[in-house]
């Protein structure tokens, strides 16, 4: 299991430690939730903040960006050295064209799908993303109890993905924990987005290697 911890749930009064920790750990991402205040309900961090990130972290970033017209920012998360771009399929009308230009910035694209959005709306970009983010929360606050149906939805996903020729991966984000973890490896996600749970945890590094062991 690919596992993305969140820097959402780390102390901003003391980020230095937090990365450290990442860097050391075998965590295969850094997620960064990029909240707007317009398209979800609370505002995180901008470019600013995710800059000093950057230039700390030695894992590849996973940029999340929970904003209206994240089309905007192609530019800006490419000189992030971002491998990997997700934007929402409700934010983009858009979305081929967005995930074309993702591509000829040189990043991965990912496309997210809010709890209350269908798998099947995917059918038409499956083949042309690297990843899809699955909410199994309602985006916005970290934290959350995690949606049941979002097991049902991976499984869906999982068959769509099996069955073309697409090459995503499938990532969740929101109330993962290790019994959620567990469930969504065997539903078929291949990534797990956590936060809290990680950097809540007593040991954040050896909590990593316990969500990577559950596709095991």
């Amino acid at each position: 299991m690919l596992v993305s911890p969140s820097l959402l749930s780390a102390d901003f009064g003391n980020l230095a430690p937090d990365l450290e920790m990442i860097n050391s750990s075998q965590a295969d991402y850094l997620h960064l939730d990029v909240m707007d205040g317009v398209f979800v309900p609370n505002i995180s961090f901008g470019f600013p903040v995710m800059k000093a990130v950057a230039a700390r972290c030695v894992k590849p970033l996973d940029v999340h960006l929970m904003i209206v017209q994240p089309d905007k920012w192609i530019s800006q998360v490419r000189d992030l050295g971002a491998e990997i771009m997700n934007v929402h399929q409700e934010a983009c009308p858009q979305l081929h064209s967005v995930v074309q230009r993702i591509h000829q910035a040189g990043m991965k694209a990912g496309v997210t799908i809010n709890p209350a959005t269908p798998v099947n709306t995917l059918v038409d970009i499956i083949e042309d993303v690297e990843l899809v983010l699955v909410m199994s929360v309602n985006p916005g606050f970290g934290g959350q109890k995690f949606i049941p149906n979002a097991l049902k939805k991976v499984r869906e996903l999982r068959q769509l993905v099996d069955t073309t020729a697409s090459k995503a991966i499938i990532e969740v984000d929101g109330g993962v924990n290790g019994a959620t973890g567990r469930q969504l490896a065997e539903a078929g996600a291949d990534m797990l987005v956590a936060g809290s749970y990680v950097f809540g945890s007593a040991d954040p590094a050896q909590t990593i290697l316990e969500l990577k062991a559950l596709s095991d």
